[in-house]
Parts: structure tokens; sequence; C-alpha cells
């Protein structure tokens, strides 16, 4: 089992032994090399002792084997050596992390690796082109895995997921001196300071950065191994606000090395600002500190190296003096800084001479101690006393000791760190205050700069504290590794097991519980006698079972720790009194009492905070045994306590933040640039923790593929059955178990295949080996079809010859056969026609005897058959007449029996009849019998005229209705207009037609039932009476019912009413509040205007009395067009005749920065308050009209509910009529009528009655529907709002209710009643669910209304606050322009009112022009010609002669003459606002289409035609400044509409060209027709507004570049480089994906160079719709394929993976796709040719061989526009696809040799394109061959106040 650095066991072998076979590649111990690579040179078999290994320098090795555990660690396949990524690697040990980062530092020379969430960096000691902006621009935005790694991108990933998430972050940088920590703190401060400012460094980012400067001066120095150490530990919070801008920061400092003030080591250095001071000793700000060179100091002369190579102190002491100044330090603490730092070095200077009786003195002649008494402002004569002297303080009395020479020195030198160290402390308070977020900080960054690990041959208290420190970030860091390590697992749900990872918990322990390290060294430390031997020995006591603590064997002073790193060896000797860090309290009261304000302030007595004392009491102090001071040791704490507290909580700053872990290496000890040395680089891999995150990833499944990849990748080894490209996933889990059979060596995640450490390898193999079975199948396959080729020929010649011999052979056969066949046809004819002779003779003789014998046979069986019926047919007959015979006898018997029976019967009855009619009561009842049947007849007559009377009153109904029919017939016409509400009631009437039906079905079943009914007639009515009673019942709740759901609702309804009147006028009370509000504070702005603008105009009025007499004529003003919406001309933009006068003075008073007024602001807030009142009507009508709403809601309710009481009225007549017709069968049953045919007239007389009431029903439910509806809108009208519509229609329906229900009561039958109001109540419940719903929602959208007013408010309260921050000076400045531009707005919106007017009137006068020309062409035509001469036109046309004559008079003349064209528009000078604003404020480019192109630029040249032909320069000044402002506004507005910037650039151009080609000058007007040069201006010179033209032009094609690199630059990178349109297989992007902080928002969108080609494509067409200049199209174009170059090269320079042969075939085939676009859409020249070069050359390079002499210069040949930097960088990136070499390293420093003599070093040695580059941009004059005279207007224009003349 092999074992680590730290003594843990590792196992190596991690896949299955039988990978270990012969020429698998292993990694072998060397003990100069750390590790050696070699081959197996046989298989290994289980139970071999010994291993024999080939290695790579040709030796050879046999390694001896106790176990498996014992074999070599296997190397990684070639395609992942130079991983971005550690963790990629498949087999996770220490030699693959070493060989990967020594194959990327030396071969690739790429200093940064990340290892997981860690970058490794390694110090290059070399100055490399990795930090410029260019690359910041490039880092940023962009995740962290898609980049190669470098600080930048670990410094984004920081400030994305702070800024995405508001996460506070930390980048923890650590490393030994000289690794380039510092350096790596300092860009990702850099980084930060750039991506944080909003478009430049404000002053804040510029103190944060100034700070380092001041820091390393008093902080770092120069030692053995760097020349620019920070020996101190510092945690800066950079802190940002809501907008992710930097506002602040704070600075902790840790472990200052105050030693280094006293003792430095042989080479090194003290703190530079010591150096720094005495460089600069010979200016005079510096001759009181009385310095000279360092070698005059003991304290800068010990190391004996004054100077470091390359470094100018005396400019680094006015970087760190400028420095200071720029983070606000006052000019007096600058200077009483330098001087306590001069009195330090003095300090060192004082001799101590021994005394008598062990004492000690200080010679009087000491020139020092006076010198450095002066700077601190102390007493000499106290000083020399008390270094020699201290006091010991007793019960009774204050006595003085002396002090021997060593304690002396010691005191002196205890208190020069003490004088330093409180100087370095304030310095740091003071940076902290600067600094300082003066604003609430949303999150911050933190940059821990920390030392690393430490281990020297001595070691002492102060490694001891670094090493508990790397001890516990160790600690943090290895729990943060784990947790990511466990979030991934949870994440994609695989099964996992805990991990085991190295705990260091028991270390610290050790150090800090109680009674560990620290406590007994505090004990001793409280001990008046305390010394190191003691504390050594309590160490010994009570830790020596301590599984980290040990004892060395040959010493009794020092103690050994089991660090995570390393076991490390302490001296305790000086710990005791380094941890006490004692100063003689005389020192500091003499340094208190100080003259000098600033040095008594450093040493008074302050609150110890926690801050406070984590940055000040941190030092180490080496001094000697002097006795410890009693009266401070119960009340200081030790420095080990402090800096325990000051690490408990930077570890709990750290914890609640998302950590970032940056480890820097040191790759040699010579400072050497790109030499890299194994041993030293592995110690610090061991200490910084790199190697344990490669244990924990290796422990669990370093391998992540995503199943894509995978399938991608090992393609090969699935087999056909297995493949299913719809369903990835599934198929790789088939293969994958196929080929892994352990199913633990890999697990499926959700996104993720996760693999252990070396199967990744292994399936390499699996790979390797399949394709090389395909490689030889292939050679077999082509090496068979080469023998089989020539056996072919072969056998062709040999089948020639067989065909010859075998045709012959079968000729001759074939004449034989033929020969042999005709014959034996011949004898085959013959027999047969012989045997059918034969045959047919026998047949027609069978047939013959056939027939004769059936007829024989046939006639005999016919003759017996009818025998047999005729015998039948006797027998019948003779059977049934005696049959008949006997029955007849039989019914004459039965005959004679009955009719004696009923004869004898007859005469007994007749007996009995004859006895009865003689008796006297029969003949009373027969009289009886008769009166009763009298009485029923007559009242059977009684009801039959009841109901014939009824029904003629029935019939009186029906035709009172019908006549109201007849009346309403006439109100149809009215009713066509609510066609739409009947077809409504038609579905519901549908519905009541379908429930009616049912009832007609219940009421057949009632008629079928009439039976059981007459016999139970009884029963029934008992049953009936007890119905009546309940549904009587049932009538009263009903009605109570009833008239609480209607009070409910009423409720509800006025509840509704009253609480949206309440939010309403609520709402409108506020928003009348907050306009008031805003009307007070404009109108205190506007009292603050006048009085300004009243100052304004008297000095305007002085000065211009004064410098500028009055003037004859108006020059032209020349401006500047830059940026900026109202620069220049802008501030002559005016509405009035008078305002252009003042134009010059304007300027020439304010200048132009204060004439040009940005008025955005201002303006905005103007329109919003118009706005806000705008949305107030609205809201006010939106009100209203809900209101409005709510009563025609309520009215249809209303209506439904009179058509629902019109239903309920018709089911009551019709079961009334049930009931009628019930009644008289009741009354028929209980009559006991002896006829028969009572029930049957009954009967049909309920049928007729049932189909009449069927019909006339449905007539009247329409009719009352319709009668009901029609009564509500006549009363509606006719009340007209005088009364409350809710009053009346509530009584009526109260009313109508009331009586329905007691009708239904009085008749008892209440079921079909009951259903209809049931219906109608779910009806109402609806119609107020909706309603409450609809108010719900028009409730919370007026909410939200109101606090989108809120909104608005606050953003413009926070707008006028921004301007109270200010100045008063700039705040009435700027209020003064806001005012101004308020007054231009209004002035511009009563210019829009008055020319709404003006269109009006022109529109009434120009109908009564049409009328006038009416009546005018009716008297022509009725005139006489003598009578023309009357009318006004025929005066002002006809000639002064006399007109009889009506040809000369002709209207075709007059109109000719009259519509003559001269190319101008004649306007009023008050209209040319009107013009700006329709030709190109209110202009839609979209409607240009159909326009000429230019359209706009030929209106503005012909109104200036016009102003030049009056003659009028003031108009021709107002219209130019108009129009330029004009343009500006709109393309600022529209800044990010591609359409509107471009069809502006082009109507600005036009405009300038067409300036140029009608100005008359020769050099324009030589191309012009002599038409156009009679449009020429005559009497202007606009040479400068065609300047002007011009560069707004240029500002506006700079505003088009960069809308086109916002639309590209995203589309770049994918297009060109991601998408494989080329259909080649490439490696995947990652083996192991790092997680960004911002998930990716992929929409399913697949950009490629189709995607990009399109868009180019759109933008070409927008310019050649609007009439782009081809010229400038062209530049266009090319500025956006220079803008494709330069990102697609600075990505791939960036990213290793995008550097392969595959690529580059890719970008070759991107390029063609782009040159072709360009032929095809005719813009393609040679200057596009020459753009797109530099990524031809990149593509060429990475497909050409690199390998000879030949190569080299081919390589130096082809690239002529790539920078040498850039063809190095892109040969060191360069990974060899599969099957191709390697490229030398000799290779590329041929390549560098042969390209370092190009001429421009300056401009070789860049490496990335600058992307904001622009091409200068040219307007080659482009004269137009379109007439002014021959341009027509459009009527979308509205120009109504130009004319054309």
């Amino acid at each position: 089992m092999a074992l680590d650095w730290a003594g843990r066991s590792v196992n190596y072998t991690l896949v299955d032994t039988f990978v270990y076979c012969k020429g698998a590649r292993v990694w072998v111990r060397d003990p100069e090399l750390v590790w050696k690579g070699g081959e197996l040179k046989k298989d290994y078999t289980i139970g071999d002792k010994l291993v024999d290994i080939e290695l790579d320098d040709g030796g050879e090795k046999s390694l001896p084997l106790k176990s498996k555990d014992d074999l070599p660690p296997l190397r990684n396949p070639d395609i992942l050596i130079g991983e971005n990524d550690l963790t990629s690697l498949s087999y996770l040990h220490e030699p693959a992390v070493l060989f990967n980062l020594q194959e990327r530092f030396i071969r690739s020379n790429a200093i940064y690796t990340y290892c997981g969430i860690v970058l490794v960096a390694i110090n290059p000691y070399q100055q490399l082109p990795l930090y410029g902006e260019d690359v910041i621009y490039a880092y940023r935005g962009q995740d962290m895995g898609s980049m190669d790694p470098h600080i930048f991108a670990v410094a984004e990933e920081a400030f994305r997921k702070m800024s995405r998430f508001d996460q506070n972050q930390s980048i923890i940088v650590s490393g030994e001196s000289g690794a380039g920590k510092t350096v790596s703190a300092k860009y990702a401060m850099r980084y930060f300071a750039m991506v944080g400012g909003s478009t430049a460094e404000t002053q804040i980012e510029k103190k944060v950065l100034a700070s380092n400067p001041v820091m390393e001066a008093i902080g770092n120095a120069k030692t053995t191994r760097n020349d620019n150490s920070s020996r101190f530990g510092k945690y800066i919070e950079i802190s940002f606000n809501t907008q992710h801008h930097i506002i602040g920061a704070n600075m902790r400092t840790y472990l200052l090395e105050k030693s280094r003030v006293v003792f430095q080591a042989e080479e090194e250095r003290n703190y530079h600002i010591f150096y720094q001071l005495c460089a600069s000793c010979n200016l005079p700000e510096l001759a009181a500190l009385k310095l000279g060179h360092p070698d005059e100091f003991f304290y800068t002369s010990q190391g004996e190296s004054p100077t470091v190579n390359g470094v100018d102190d005396s400019v680094t002491y006015e970087e760190t003096k400028d420095a200071m100044a720029l983070l606000g330090f006052q000019q007096d603490h600058i200077k009483q800084i330098f001087r306590v730092v001069g009195a330090v070095l003095h300090f060192g200077n004082v001799e101590i001479a021994p005394g008598e009786h062990e004492s000690s003195k200080i010679e009087k002649n000491n020139e020092n101690l006076p010198v450095l008494c002066d700077l601190l402002g102390i007493e000499e004569v106290q000083m020399m006393k008390w270094l020699c002297n201290r006091k010991i303080i007793t019960v009774k009395e204050i006595l003085t000791k002396p002090l021997t020479r060593t304690q002396a020195i010691i005191s002196r030198d205890a208190l020069a760190k003490k004088i330093y160290s409180e100087l370095f402390t304030w310095i740091v308070g003071q940076i902290n205050k600067i600094i300082q977020p003066l604003a609430k900080s949303k999150s911050f960054i933190g940059v821990l700069d920390i030392y690393g690990f430490e281990m020297f041959e001595i070691n002492s208290f102060e490694q001891f504290c670094i090493n508990y420190a790397n001890e516990k970030l160790q600690q943090q860091f290895t729990q943060h590794v784990f947790k990511l390590e466990q979030e991934e697992y949870v994440k994609e749900q695989i099964e996992w097991s805990f991990i085991d990872f190295y705990d260091n918990q028991p270390c610290i322990d050790l150090i800090e519980n109680k009674l560990g390290i620290l406590d007994l060294l505090d004990e001793e430390c409280m001990m008046p006698k305390g010394s190191d031997d003691n504390w050594c020995q309590k160490l010994y006591k009570s830790h020596s079972n301590a599984k980290h603590f040990s004892k060395p064997r040959m010493s009794q002073s020092a103690f050994i720790i089991h660090h995570f790193a390393d076991k490390v060896e302490y001296q305790s000797d000086g710990c005791v009194e380094k941890n006490r860090d004692n100063v003689n309290e005389e020192h500091l009261n003499i340094l208190r009492g100080s003259q000098f304000e600033f040095v008594a302030d450093l040493f008074r007595e302050k609150k110890m905070s926690h801050e406070s004392s984590a940055s000040s009491r941190k030092a180490v102090v080496k001094s000697g045994h002097g006795p410890a001071i009693k009266s401070q040791k119960t009340f200081k704490s030790s420095v080990g306590s402090q800096f325990r507290e000051s690490l408990k909580y930077l570890m709990e700053k750290l914890n609640a933040t998302t950590p970032h872990y940056v480890r820097c290496i040191k790759p040699n000890d010579t400072k050497a640039a790109f030499e890299f040395e194994s041993k030293r680089a592995v110690e610090q891999l061991r200490a910084c923790g790199v190697l344990e995150t490669i244990r924990i990833s290796a422990a669990g499944y370093p391998s992540r593929w995503t199943y894509g990849e995978f399938f991608t990748r090992y393609r090969a080894l699935m087999v056909p059955k297995e493949v299913n490209r719809k369903d990835v996933r599934g198929t790789s889990e088939k293969t994958l178990k196929r080929l892994i059979s352990d199913p633990d060596k890999y697990q499926f995640g959700k996104t993720k295949i996760f693999f252990r450490a070396g199967q990744v390898a292994y399936l390499e193999k699996l790979r390797a080996d399949k394709l090389r079975a395909a490689c030889v199948l292939m050679q077999k396959t082509v090496r068979g079809w080469v023998q089989k080729k020539k056996y072919n020929r072969l056998r062709s010649s040999t089948i020639i010859v067989q065909k010859i011999i075998r045709g012959f052979l079968a000729r001759r056969l074939t004449l034989h056969i033929r020969r042999t066949n005709a014959g034996t046809r011949i004898q085959k004819s013959w027999r047969g026609y012989n045997q059918r002779q034969k045959y047919l003779h026998v047949r027609r003789a069978i047939v013959t005897i056939q027939a004769f014998t059936r007829g024989t046979y046939g006639r005999r069986h016919f003759t017996k058959v009818l025998r047999e019926a005729r015998a039948t047919t006797i027998q019948k007959t003779a059977r049934g007449w005696l049959a008949k015979k006997k029955y007849q006898k039989t019914r004459k018997a039965i005959i004679l029996i009955q009719c004696c029976t009923r004869r004898m019967y007859a005469k007994k009855e007749l007996k009995k009849l004859k006895i009865e009619a003689r008796s006297v009561e029969h003949l009373k009842k027969l009289q009886k019998g008769m009166e009763n049947k009298v009485i029923s007849l007559q009242q059977k007559v009684n009801e039959l005229t009841k109901e014939k009377k009824e029904r003629e009153d029935q019939d009186v109904t029906i035709e009172k209705l019908r006549s109201q029919v007849k009346s309403m017939e006439s109100t149809q016409a009215e009713t066509i207009s609510l066609s739409k509400r009947i077809q409504e009631l038609e579905l519901e009437n549908a519905r009541l037609r379908q429930e009616l039906e049912q009832t007609s079905l219940e009421k057949n079943a009632l008629n079928d039932e009439m039976g059981r009914v007459l016999q139970e007639h009884k029963e029934v009515a008992k049953q009936f009476l007890k119905e009546k009673e309940k549904h009587e019942a049932e009538s009263d709740k009903l009605r109570q019912d009833l008239l609480e759901k209607e009070n409910a609702f009423k409720e509800f309804e006025e509840k509704a009413e009253e609480r949206l009147k309440q939010e309403v006028e609520a709402t409108r009370e506020e928003l009348l509040k907050e306009l008031a509000e805003e009307k007070a504070r404009h109108q205190k702005l506007l009292q603050d205007y006048n009085r300004l603008e009243q100052r304004c105009e008297n000095l305007k009025e002085d000065l211009e009395a004064a410098q500028h007499p009055a003037q004859q004529y108006v020059h032209h003003v020349r401006t500047d067009s830059s940026e900026g919406g109202e620069s220049g001309y802008g501030t002559l933009s005016t509405n009035q005749v008078e305002d252009v006068e003042s134009v010059e003075n304007d300027i020439q008073e304010q200048g132009q920065e204060k004439a040009s007024m940005d008025m955005t602001v201002f303006l905005k807030l103007q329109q919003r308050v118009r706005d806000l009142e705008k949305e107030r009507k609205q809201f006010e009508t939106k009100m209203e009209k809900k209101e409005s709403d709510t009563l025609t809601h309520r009215n249809t309710m209303e209506g439904d509910l009179g058509t629902a009481t019109a239903q309920l009225q018709a089911y009551k007549e019709e079961n009334t009529k049930l009931k009628e017709d019930l009644t008289t069968l009741h009354k028929a049953v209980v009559s006991d009528s002896a006829e028969d045919d009572i029930p049957n007239v009954l009967t049909k007389q309920v049928s007729v009655l049932s189909e009449e009431n069927h019909k006339h029903r449905q007539e009247i439910v329409s009719l009352k529907t319709e009668l009901a509806n029609e009564r509500r809108r006549f009363e509606n009208q006719m009340n007209g709002g005088a009364d409350s519509p809710d009053s009346g229609i509530n009584k009526d329906k109260e009313q109508l209710i009331h009586e329905e229900i007691e009708s239904l009561a009085e008749d008892g039958n209440l079921d079909v009643a009951y259903k209809s109001v049931k219906m109608t109540n779910q009806i109402l419940e609806k119609e107020v669910q909706a309603l409450k719903k609809n108010h719900e929602v028009e409730t919370k959208e007026l909410k939200e209304t109101i606090e989108q007013l809120k909104m608005d408010n606050d953003r413009q309260q926070e707008i006028i606050g921004q301007s109270l921050k200010m100045t008063p000076e700039a705040r009435i400045n700027q209020t003064v322009q806001h005012e101004i531009s308020r007054l231009t707005n209004e002035n511009l919106d009563l210019l829009e009112q008055n020319e709404y007017l003006e269109k009006q009137v022109k529109k009434l006068k120009k109908q009564l022009k049409v009328a006038y020309r009416r009546v005018t062409s009716t008297l022509e035509s009725s005139a006489t010609p003598t009578s023309l001469s009357d009318t006004p036109a025929a005066s002002h046309l006809s000639a002064p002669a006399n007109i009889g004559d009506t040809t000369h008079i002709a209207p075709a003349n007059v109109k000719m003459k009259e519509r003559e064209i001269l190319g101008m528009l004649e306007y009023r000078q008050e209209d040319d606002t009107k013009i700006i604003k329709s030709v190109i404020i209110d202009f839609q480019p979209k409607n240009a289409v159909s326009f000429l192109p230019g359209l706009p630029a030929y209106v503005i040249f012909m109104c200036i035609r016009h102003a030049d032909d009056i003659n009028d320069d003031r108009k021709v000044k107002a219209l130019l400044t108009g129009v330029i402002n004009g343009i500006k506004k709109t393309v600022k507005k529209h800044f990010e509409d591609f359409e509107y910037v471009s069809f502006w650039l082009t109507n600005t151009i036009r405009l300038m060209h067409t300036l140029k080609q009608y100005s008359g000058e020769e050099n324009f007007s030589s191309q012009n027709t002599i038409r156009q040069n009679d449009h020429c201006l005559r009497n202007f010179d606009l040479s400068e507004y065609r300047q002007v033209m011009n560069d707004l032009g240029v500002h506006i094609y700079q505003m088009l570049v960069h809308i086109i690199e916002n639309k590209l630059q995203p589309m770049i990178v994918p297009a060109m480089l991601e998408s494989d349109s080329a259909g080649l297989s490439t490696k995947p992007s990652g083996l192991r994906g790092r997680s960004a902080s911002m998930s990716s928002d992929y929409d399913g969108v697949k950009i490629s160079i189709e995607s990009l080609i399109k868009q180019l494509t759109t933008f070409l067409t927008v310019m050649n719709i609007h009439g782009t200049d081809p010229e400038v199209v062209r530049q266009v174009i090319k500025q956006s394929f220079y803008l494709v170059t330069a990102s697609t090269i600075n990505n791939i320079l960036l990213r290793k993976d995008m550097c392969h042969w595959s690529k580059g075939v890719q970008i070759r085939y991107n390029m063609s796709e782009l040159e072709e676009w360009l032929r095809s859409s005719k813009v393609y020249d040679s200057s596009m040719e020459d753009t797109l070069e530099p990524l031809v050359q990149i593509a060429q390079l990475l497909q050409v061989k690199k390998r000879t002499d030949d190569d080299v210069k081919l390589i130096c040949d082809t690239c002529t526009k790539l920078t040498s930097t850039q063809v190095v960088k892109i040969l060191n990136l360069y990974t060899p696809d599969e099957y191709e070499k390697k490229t030398e390293v000799m290779f590329i420093r041929k390549v560098q040799a042969k390209l370092s003599g190009r001429m421009d070093p300056k401009k070789e040695a860049q490496l990335l394109i600058d992307t904001k580059y622009t091409f200068p941009v040219t307007f080659p004059y482009n004269p137009s061959s379109v007439l002014l005279n021959e341009i027509t207007i459009p009527d979308s224009f509205k120009l109504e106040c130009v004319k054309r003349v």
C-alpha cells in the first residue's frame, strides 16, 4: 500500500488489474523528478512479485510488489493531457496532476489551471499580455468553464454570483512567498474596478486601486524568494450597491512581520518605504529627515542588498506619494508619516554602550538621538534616560532599575517595532475611512491575500501562527469542496456514499482548545518568571499522547506538530516574549507627550475593538529575555489570543460568503522564466490543498460526461441493436452495462454519467482497440480486394477460353438433339391420331345403348307413381264425407237439449215477474230513480253552460292578446336593433319549450292514468287536500326565500356600489393630492428659474454691451457634432424669430458645454406630469363607463327576471286548466251517471283543451316576454333619469312577485313555479358572481395603475433628489437648463395647438375656395365673354388690352402658367417647427418603403432653396439648426433601433450631398443637368453647414455600428466556432463540466452560421430599402466583418478547446459561407478580403503541418496578418486530434525565433485584437439624378404649411 506525503495510505490501482498489460504506461517514483514515466514490459498477473518497467529515457527499472495495491499509478490517455481542469483527468493522482501542470506551463505557457473549484496559478516570472482591458472585456459575461482558466474568470464568477443571486463572495489567494499572491489579488481587484464601474473608473474605484501602492510601500519587502513580498496578510471587502457598482471598500490586515523592521536576513531588505525615503533624501521636502544612503542605517543595511533589480526607489516614492494624495491624505499627515518612518531609521543608529554595574548608557555625542527626538517631537533627555532604564512599581515605592546593554537594545528595537506597527495600523485605518462605503452596500466581494503554509529549517512563533491560520483555511476549504461534491451528486440524483476526507479538526483543537498550545503559552506569559523551556515542558506533559503532536528525539526546546501538509518542528526560543509583545510604558508615555498631535494620537489609549485589535496587535516581535512589565500583564491580551480572535472573525466572514480559491505556485527558486522544478511544485501542491481536492474527487466520481458527449465519443463501442438516437440516455446505459460489468464503477445522473477514476481511460482503451481493429479490418478488406481483382482478371480469361470450347460442343449437341426431337414428334403425332379414331368409335356405340335402356326404366317408374296418387285422392274424399255426416248429427242433438233447458228457466222467470208487477213499492222506486236522473242531468247542463261561458271568456282574452300582437307589429322596426338580444331569448325559450314538452308528457301520463283515477277518486281527493296544504306551506316558504334573496341581492348591490365609489373617490383624492404636490414643486422650480433667468439676462445685456457692439451681418457658427443629443447647433434651436439673433452670443457667453443642454431628465418629468393628467382623465372616464355598465347590467338582470315571471304566469295558467279538467272528471265520477259515453266525451274534451292550451301557452310566453322587455324599455325612456332607475323597477318587480305568489298559493300547485324560481335564482347568483369577479378584476387593475403612478412619482423624486445633491452652482445651472427645456417643450405644445388651429382655418378657407370656384364656374358657364373681365380672376390674369377674344383667356394657358414648378417649397419662418416635426420627429421609417429614397432630405433642401431665393439668412439658419437638432433628437430617442438610425444616416448623407450638388461650386455642379444647375443656391454659402452635416453623419454612423455590434456580438462565437455546420465530429467541450454562476437560458434556438448570415442580410436589406449609398453600405459591412474576425480570433486565443485541426476546417467552411454571401450581395471587394484575412490565416495555421523546418517557413510566410505573440499562443494552445502527433516545443521555439525579426516589436507583442476599433468613415460625393421640380410630396407628410412654388 503506497503512502502519500502526510503518511496516509493511497491506492493508485482504482481500476481492474487486467489494464496492467504489456505496453501500459505508468508512473514510477524518482528522487530527482519526483515521478518518471515508463511502460510495462510484460503483462501483470495476480501474484507477481516484480514488475519490469522500461522508462521513457531508455532506462529500465524493476519495481517490487507486495500486493496489487503496490502497482504503479497509470498514466492518462493522450486525449486528456493538457486539460484545463485537473479533475477532468481519468486517473487522479499526484503524478498525473504534476505532469498536467508541467505540460501546460512548459509546452503551452499556460500559467492558470483549474483544479475543481481551485484556480492554480504558477508564477511565470515574466510579464505576459494577459491582463489588458481587452482581456477583461473578453472574460466579461462569460461562464467560468467556457474560457481558458484565468484570474479574471474567477473574478467574473464571483461578480456574477454576487450580482445574480445577491450572495456575498470571497476570493482566497494563498501561496508561499514569491508565488504571486499579491499580483493575483491586485488583478482581481482591478477586474472588479473595471466591471464594477459604470462607464469609467469612479473616484472610489481609483482610491481602491490606489491603496495597493501605499500598502506595498509600508508592508512589502524584498526577500530571498520574492522582490516584492507581502509581509502581512490582508482581507479587502469591496462593497457594491444595488446597481453592482463599487461604492467603497474595507481592509483588514493580519500578521504584520514587525521583526523585519529591526532585522533582515542576508540578501533581504526592510520595508520599501525606508529605501524610498533614502533614495529621495535630496528632495527639499525630506531635508528635515536627515537621511542618506540605506547602508548608513543599521535597520536597512543588515541584508546587504539595498536595491532591487529593475526598480527605482525614487520613482516608487513619487508613486507612493501620489497614491496617498489620491486617497485623500492631508499633506501634513503625509509629512508626519515620513517623519515617523525617518525616526524609526534613526532609532537603529542610536548606539547603546555598556555602563558600570550591569547598566547601559548612550553617549551624549550621539547624532541620531536628537534627530529622532526632533522628528517625533519628544524630549531628548527623557528618551535617553528611559532607553537605558526601566521603572519598577512596588506597593510602597517606585524604583528605577538600569538595563543591561542587551536589554536596552531589545527595548530600543521593541520601541521601533511598536512605532512602525502603530503607524501601519493608523495608515490602514485612514485608508479604510477614505474608501469606506458612503451608502449602504447591498453585497460585497472579499479578497484575502495571506501567507501560505511555511516550513523552514528554523521555525518559530511566526511560522506557528501562519500555519495555524492555514490549518483553519484548509479545514474550511476541504469542507467546501466536499459540500460541492455532495451538492453535485444530490442535484444529479445519484446514489453516493460518504467520502472519507482528511479532517484536520484534531490538529486545530490541539492548538486552540482549552489547555491547548496557545492556552499554555498564554498561561506561561502570565507567570512572572515564565520561560520558553517551562512552556515546552508543559507541552510535552499535556500533549505527549496527542496524534498530531510529537517530541523531537534530540531536542528539549522544540516540538513537532503534524499539520495537514507536513510535519513541522517549531523552536520554542523567544516564543513567550513574542507572545507578550511588551513595550516599556515609559517609552509610550514619552511618545504620548509629543508636541506633534499626529505622534501623540498614535499612542493614545483607545477602546480595543475587535477590528482594531485584529489589525494592530498581530505583529510578532523577536525580542530577548527581558523581564515582563508587571503593569501590563493583567490588562493586555497576548498576541496569540488576539490572532486567534481575529482568525475566528475572519473564518466567520468567509463562512458567510461563497468562497473562490486561488492557489499560487512558485515553479522554481531562481526566479527563472518558465522553468518548472517538480520537487518545489509538488511540495506546494501538497501544502496548498490541491492534492487534497484531487483525493476527494478521486474518492467519488471524478469523470463526468453528458449523455450526448458519451454517445458521440463512444459510438464506435455500441452495437446496432442498442443505438436509438431518440433515446441517447437509454443507449448509453445499455452500452455501459455491457462494457463495464461492475455497476459501482459508474452512476447515471439526470444529465450526466459519473465514472470512477480510471474508467474513462479504460473506455478510451476499448475505443482505441475497436478503432485499431477497424483499421485492421479496413486493411484486410483492401488487400483482399486487390487479390480478388487479380483473381477476377485470371478468371475472366479462363472463362473466355472455356466459353469458346463449350460453345462448339454445345452447337454440335444442339444439332443432334434437334434431329432426335423431330423424329420423336412425327411418331408421336401418328400414334396419337390412330388411337383417337379407335376411341371415338367405341364411345358412340356405348352412348346409344345407354339411351335406350334409361328410357325404358323411366316410363315404368312414371306409371307406378300415377296410380298411387289417384288411389290416395279416392280415400281422402270418402273419409271426409263420413266425418261430416257424424258431426251434423251430434250438433242437432245438443241444440235440442239447450232449447229445452232455456224454455224451462224462462217459464220460471216469467212467473216471478208477473208476481212483482202486481206490487206498489216497485212503482215508487222507479219514480224516485227518474227524479234523480233528471237532477243529475240538470247539474250536467249547468256545468256545461259554465264551461261554455269560460270558454267564451278565454276566447275574448285570446282576441285581446291577438289585438296586442297586432299593435306590437307596428314596433317591429324597433325590435330589429334588439335582434341579438332576441336570439339569446330564443335560446332560453327553446330551453323552456323543452321543459314544457316534458310537462306535456307528464300531462299525457295523467291522461293515461285517468281510468285509475276514476276508480280511486275518493283516495285521490283526500290526497289532493293533503297536497294542497303541503303546497301552501311550500308556497309560504318559497315566498320568504324569494324575499330574502331579493333583499340580500339588493344589499350586496348597494354595498358593492358604495365600496366602488369609496375606492374611486380615495384614488381620485390621492391622484389629485399627488398632482397638487407636483404642481407645487413645478411652481417652485418656475420661480427659481424666473429669478435666475432675470439674472442671466442682466448679465447677458451687460456682456453684450461691453464686448459685442451691434453688427450688421450674422456669420455662420461652426460647432462640434460630437455625441450628445443637444450639442453644437442643438442650443440654437428656437421657435421664435428673435431667438435666432442671439445664437452666437449664447455660445460665446455660455461656452459650448454649458450651451449644450441635456434636457432629457426635465423633459421626461414634464412629459410625465402631462401623462399623469391624461391618465387621471382616462381614469375618470373609465369610472363613468363602469357605472353605466353596472346600470346596464342591472337592467339586463331585471329583463331576465321579467321573462322568468312571464314564464311563471304561463305555468300557472296551464296548471289551472289541468286542475279544472281534473275537477270535471271528479264531478263526472261523483254523478254516477249510467251513460257509458261520459268518460269518452270528457277524454276528448281534455285532449282538445290540452292541444289548445299548449298552443296558447307558447304564444302567451313569447308575447309576455316581449311585452315585459318593451315595458321596461319604455319605462326607462319615460323616466329619463328623473328618478332613480332602481326604485321604480324594484317596486314593480316586488309587486309582480307578490301577485304571482298569491295566485300560485291560491292554485295550490307550485311544482312548476318552484322550479322556475329556482332556475331564476341560479341565474341571478351567476350574474352576481360574474359582477363580483369583474369588480375584483377592475379593482386590481386600478390598484396596479395607482402603484405604477406611485413608482413614477418616486422615480421623479429620485431624479430631483439627485439634482439636489449637486453643488449650488451646478444645481442652479441644471435648474436653469431644465426650466428652459420645459418652457421650450411648452412652447412646442402651444405651437402644435396653433398648428392645429391653423390647419382648421386652412381647411375652412379651402372649403370656401372650393365653394367660390363652384359659384365662379357656374357664373362663367352662363356669362358672356365681356362679363369675364369683371371677375377677380380675369382681371388678375388678363392683359391690359381689351378682352374681346375668348382665346386670350383660355383656361388651359392660364393653368399651365400657374403650375410651373420651380423646385422649392414656400413656408413661413414660424412654420419651421412644424416642418421639422412632420418630416423628422414624427416620421416613421417603415412608411418610407414606397417613397423616394432620401425624400425628407429633398423636402428640407427645397425649403432651404426658398429661403435662399428670398435672401432670408435668418430663415436658413433657423431651419438648418432645427433640422440638425431634430435629427439628433430622433436618433437619440431611437438609439437602439437599426431602422431609425439607418434611415437618418441615409437622409443626413443625402442632405449633405444635396447641399454640395446645388452649392454652385464647379467641382460639384459639373455633373448636374442644366435644369439642376438652375436650382442651385444663389445667395448663401453653406459649406460650414456641410461640415456640420458630415460630423453628424459620422456620429450617426458610429451609433449604427454600435447597434450592429450589440446584435452580432452574442451570435459570433456560437456561429463561427461552436456550431458544427460542416458536420465534423470534434472532441467534447469538457470531461467535467464546471458549474456556472448563471444557468444558461437555452431557449432551444441553435445559433449557426446561417443565423449570422440571416442577421447580416437583415441589416443589408434595411439599408438598401432606405437607399443608403453603396460606399457607406460597404463600410458598414466591412466594420461588421471586422467585428466577426476580431471576436472570433480573441475567443480562439483564450480557449484551448478551439485550437485543433477540425476547428480550422470548421472556420474555413464558415468563411466560405460568408464570402459567398458577400458575393451574392454584391458588396465583396478587396477591403473585405483584407478584413477577413487574419481569420483565414488562423484557420490555415490550425490546419498546416507542424513538423519540419519547411513548415516553420510556411507558417511564417502565411501568417503575415497575425502578430508573433498570436502565432506562438495558438501553437502553444494547439491540441492534436486523434492519431495526430503533438507539436514539439522546439518547433514552437523555431517559429518564435523566426518571427522575432519583424519590424514592430510593440505591435508584435499584441495578443488580442481591439474589438472596439472603428475604421475611419468617409462619405464620398454621390450626386443625385432626381429633379427637384419632379418630386411629389405624399399626403402622409401632412405639410399643409408649405406650398410648392
